[in-house]
């Protein structure tokens, strides 16, 4: 049994990476209906953050993420105000077409970055504390303690994330939003505000699941937030697009079925992203609206 445990825990851990992204992706289209290509690559700049401040300005490293995830939270911000706000009322594939080209932006942007924090080439992702790197002997299993913190994180980033949205203002707009925009707009709600703070938890986590994923595999590349980035959003669909309890579980059940195809089917490993976007085709054919999502009422 031992083999399957330890695949178990990887899978759980890439699982868990997954879904933090997935929610991001599903709780901007709860609100704006869009999906925002750019969230793999906020996830991508988290990790170059915690570069900046732990190997080239020296900062601790705890401090060094905490400063990476504020930062990189920020930036989601910014990028709702300069690119997706002016676009608001616009069609729905000019917001796309932006979307993407902030993707492109923001990848391209650490390839002209100095070489001694980005570049083109391929940076090693700080060495991370003892506590993630220490070997846990269960029986015959042996386990990283990153294997083991990643999944807890990421449960208790979902459940203070259910806390914000069932139990205070912020999260009783934001579902207001999801609803009626216009309606919430006429009760006196400051949309703006709103969806610059559903862009700034989305980003938080994205950022969250960049530290941790540098920690689980370290290495930092300008396309890193590419697939991930991919592999969540379809985490996102499986899940129910719009559901943030089915994002996080699509990101496990993505994350498990692409462990199981790399360990247990060895020589299909090459195949396991296309085996991650025939998921993807086939629950768009059979059952669009994912495991827990809703049908949404699209406004004509």
């Amino acid at each position: 049994m031992a083999p399957y445990v330890q695949q178990l825990f990887n899978g759980l851990t890439l699982g868990s990476l997954y879904a933090l992204l997935a929610i991001g992706y599903t709780m901007v289209y709860g609100i704006l209906r869009f999906i925002n290509f750019a969230h793999g690559e906020i996830f991508m700049f988290a990790g170059y953050w915690a570069l900046l401040w732990f190997a080239v300005l020296k900062f601790p490293w705890w401090a060094a993420a905490v400063l990476a995830v504020a930062i990189t939270g920020l930036m989601g911000v910014i990028i709702e105000r300069l690119a997706y706000r002016p676009l608001r009322h616009a069609p729905r594939i000019s917001v796309f077409i932006t979307a993407m080209g902030v993707s492109i932006l923001l990848g391209n942007t650490i390839i002209v970055l100095p070489d001694w924090w980005a570049g083109g080439r391929q940076k090693p992702f700080p060495t991370p504390p003892a506590i993630m790197t220490r070997i846990f002997q269960l029986g015959d299993v042996r386990i990283q303690g990153v294997t083991i913190w990643v999944p807890l994180i990421a449960i208790a980033c979902l459940l203070g994330l259910l806390l914000l949205i069932y139990r205070t203002k912020v999260g009783r707009a934001m579902r207001a939003i999801a609803t009626d925009l216009e309606i919430t707009a006429l009760m006196g709600a400051n949309i703006n505000r709103i969806i610059s703070y559903t862009f700034l938890v989305g980003s938080l986590l994205a950022a969250v699941a960049g530290i941790l994923w540098g920690c689980r595999y370290p290495r930092l590349q300008w396309d890193l937030g590419l697939l991930p980035g991919l592999r969540s959003f379809t985490a996102a669909v499986v899940g129910g697009i719009g559901n943030i309890t089915g994002a996080m579980l699509g990101g496990f059940l993505i994350g498990l079925g692409e462990i199981a195809v790399v360990a247990f089917l060895p020589h299909l490993s090459g195949l396991r992203d296309a085996f991650i976007f025939a998921i993807l085709i086939l629950f768009l054919l059979v059952r669009p609206t994912g495991l827990l999502g809703k049908p949404l009422k699209e406004k004509v």
